[in-house]
């Protein structure tokens, strides 16, 4: 018999027993996933920049369209095949804390791990794919150069708040995907989340792990100090976006759904 898809109060039971099962992932799963994790937005990047480098300058808004309805691709891999991402951690470990299910020691650990992992996920795909190889390079140079140089000169104030509507719409993409039971409505699900932060062009903490570092292999008038930066603001607003305005919001709107022994 097929499954229905489930309501929202039972998506957050959903996620808050998956936040337990994923604070005790073993180093070794853990940093495998998590590279794999910054290797699949990388190619999620790199298509978006393919897209949008191919596509004449006066039909700039539909290359920016389609660009990034092909970035969701990343999360496809992740969720369906395998990964970890910091982002989307960002929200389930804080459920799994607020809700009193993962301790704060297993929540570090965890964001430790898996933001070290996808940042050399990342760091590979810009290097051997994006500069050696040459896909963010080439026609893709400018755009490249653009969009690196573009996110270290926003100010932390700003890189702030972008970053907290970013992970609102990542969480939002990985909320559907618990919702929905069959594959093909899991990707229907996460798609639109994903490609809207990708429209508007918000700060993401492992996407910008790609993009600046292709930049700087690009040519782009950036510094690896600028880089690691850019990584704090957008931390801390992924981590708001993620835990407060998805996870807390939805633990305090349906915790009298719960059962008992999530009950805060």
């Amino acid at each position: 018999m097929q499954q229905r898809d489930l309501y929202p109060h039972e998506i957050l039971q959903d996620v808050i027993d998956k936040s337990y099962a994923k604070s005790l992932g073993s180093v070794k799963t853990l940093a495998i996933l998590s590279f794999l994790g910054g290797g699949y937005v990388s190619f999620g990047y790199m298509a978006y920049l393919k897209v949008v480098s191919g596509i004449p300058a006066e039909w700039a808004g539909l290359a920016t369209l389609l660009g990034a309805a092909v970035f969701p691709i990343c999360l496809i891999c992740i969720l369906i095949g395998g990964g970890e991402l910091a982002t989307g951690n960002m929200m389930m470990m804080a459920l799994g804390r607020l809700s009193k299910q993962v301790s704060f020691k297993k929540l570090l650990r965890n964001w430790v791990i898996v933001s070290l992992g996808n940042l050399a996920g990342a760091l590979f795909m810009a290097f051997f794919l994006g500069h050696y190889v040459g896909l963010a390079e080439g026609a893709a140079a400018s755009k490249t150069i653009a969009i690196a140089e573009a996110k270290v000169n926003m100010d932390f104030l700003r890189a702030f708040v972008s970053a907290i509507a970013c992970n609102w719409m990542v969480c939002m993409g990985i909320w559907f995907y618990f919702g929905a039971k069959q594959t093909s409505g899991r990707i229907l699900a996460m798609w639109f989340p994903v490609m809207i932060f990708v429209l508007i062009g918000l700060q993401h903490f492992v996407a910008n792990m790609f993009i600046i570092p292709a930049g700087i292999f690009a040519g782009a008038n950036v510094t690896w100090g600028e880089f690691f930066l850019n990584m704090l603001p957008v931390f801390l607003g992924n981590v708001t976006g993620g835990a407060a305005f998805v996870g807390a919001s939805y633990l305090y709107a349906y915790r009298h759904l719960l059962k008992e022994d999530y009950q805060i």
